[in-house]
């Protein structure tokens, strides 16, 4: 059964709908003007090759002009003009491939014209249907993003009184912290509290999907003392400074509700780029799973012979917004071996797994379970690697950003690993490098690090 939040919490599936959607106002474009040109429905072999490719290059370049993001409070007629120019440069680069393969004589003009024209207005209609429904959906509550204000002064109301005055953007603040005044007007009828260290432990109590800090750039101290409060925190944060007749060049501002942000602390997980990563990962692990079968069982019936107990070792992790989930492994010690150690740091000539468990770990073969946990969808094939609870609380006050880690999913394998850094390497190095890999993120990078993985990421003298 549907529920309110449903759309919040799987946001992936508007940026997927938007891409079918633009796909099906590609083709039915395409039919539309054959039957204009022609006077036939159907489109023959001849024809479906070049939409094929509209269809593809429009799937790269849509996504790069942030049409599959959130346009959440941010004007129609931008995504128009987004809209417009992504499909002129697939048109145009439908042109010149045409040209290339000497192909560019075998279509009607006439059709290729009239489908760019056609395809135009269905994929601006359709962006303002979806953009419309959307809104429809958010005034009556459906896909809603809890915001925590955190500011003062005339800023901070001004944020509250243009979410109050959008309901169709789906913004609803649900508390307001106040660093040296109250918000005076009944428009935010939000709870309001003062500022203070506990602020952090209230958002996660109240379930905030964002942090809006509204405090002028000249405040650098109390941004810092707030950051610093939320360091631990997965949340999105940004800035909403007093940017009003400023010009910034090449800094990540985002616009919402007309007012100008600073993003501080986003995920690349969205939109689109959350689609593609979803469809990586569940289409690679599903292929890699029915390839190795064979050594799975194997490796099952090893675990079982060299020690009573388990095949598969179950663990809780922490992953993504921090949350936890249940990671599997082969078995590579004794059972309850950690009831007389507890739980300890895995280091290099340590004796607590079995003859068979010290093949599996030296060759990284027991953590192959774990695309099933990529299949049901707790971790990715590349990410950060997970770690568990009680070393998170330990190293989240030792270590300068390490729960930044959690912005992504947890992966079998990631930039880190590659590089060596697993194992007992300096946890600082290892974190720099899966924080470099949250803000390069790429299709691309994660093949390049699922090849390197390949030829040196399962046997290495750090696997232990």
């Amino acid at each position: 059964m549907f529920y309110s939040g449903f759309l919040r919490d799987h946001s992936s599936i508007s940026a997927a709908l938007y891409a079918l959607g633009d796909i099906a106002m590609i083709v039915i474009g395409a039919y539309l003007a054959h039957v204009w040109r022609f006077e036939l429905l159907a489109l023959g072999p001849h024809y479906r090759a070049p939409l094929l490719v509209a269809v593809l290059l429009a799937l790269s370049i849509f996504p790069s002009l942030g049409l599959y993001d959130s346009w959440r409070g941010r004007n129609p007629i931008d995504q128009v003009r987004a809209i417009t120019f992504g499909w002129a440069a697939t048109i145009l680069g439908l042109i010149l491939i045409g040209f290339a393969l000497k192909q560019s004589d075998s279509y009607s003009r006439l059709w290729v014209l009239n489908w760019a024209l056609l395809s135009w207005f269905l994929l601006a209609v359709g962006r303002i249907c979806m953009y419309s429904a959307l809104q429809w959906l958010r005034v009556r509550g459906w896909n809603h993003r809890r915001i925590l204000i955190i500011g003062n002064g005339a800023l901070a109301q001004e944020v509250a009184d243009r979410i109050a005055q959008t309901p169709s953007s789906g913004w609803e603040i649900v508390a307001a912290a106040m660093l040296d005044c109250d918000l005076t007007k009944q428009d935010c009828k939000a709870r309001i509290v003062p500022y203070s260290h506990k602020t952090e432990r209230l958002a996660r109590r109240l379930g905030v999907d964002e942090v809006w800090l509204c405090l002028p750039l000249e405040q650098q101290a109390l941004i810092d003392r707030v950051l610093w409060d939320f360091r631990h925190s997965t949340v999105t944060k940004r800035l909403v400074p007093n940017l009003h007749g400023m010009r910034l060049i090449q800094h990540p501002v985002t616009e919402v509700l007309g007012l100008p942000m600073l993003n501080l602390s986003v995920s690349p997980m969205q939109g689109m780029s959350r689609v593609i990563k979803a469809f990586e990962d569940r289409l690679l692990s599903a292929t890699i799973l029915i390839l190795v079968s064979p050594v799975l069982l194997a490796l099952a019936v090893g675990v079982k012979l060299s020690s009573p107990g388990p095949v598969f070792f179950r663990q809780k992790r922490m992953g993504w917004n921090g949350r936890l989930f249940t990671i599997l492994k082969f078995r590579s010690m004794p059972v309850d071996v950690e009831s007389q150690s507890g739980a300890v740091w895995a280091k290099q000539g340590e004796q607590r797994s079995t003859r068979f468990g010290g093949f599996l770990r030296r060759t990284s073969l027991d953590e192959l379970p774990q695309f099933i946990n990529v299949l049901l969808g707790d971790m990715s094939i590349v990410g950060p690697r997970p770690e568990r609870p009680i070393f998170v609380e330990k190293f989240k006050e030792e270590i300068p950003g390490y729960m930044q880690k959690h912005l992504v999913k947890a992966g079998i394998t990631g930039w880190a690993q590659v590089n060596g850094w697993r194992g007992s390497t300096d946890l600082g190095k290892r974190i720099e490098h899966d924080l470099y890999y949250i803000e390069h993120w790429t299709l691309w990078f994660d093949l390049k690090i699922i090849f390197l993985t390949i030829f040196k990421g399962f046997v290495h003298k750090n696997a232990y």
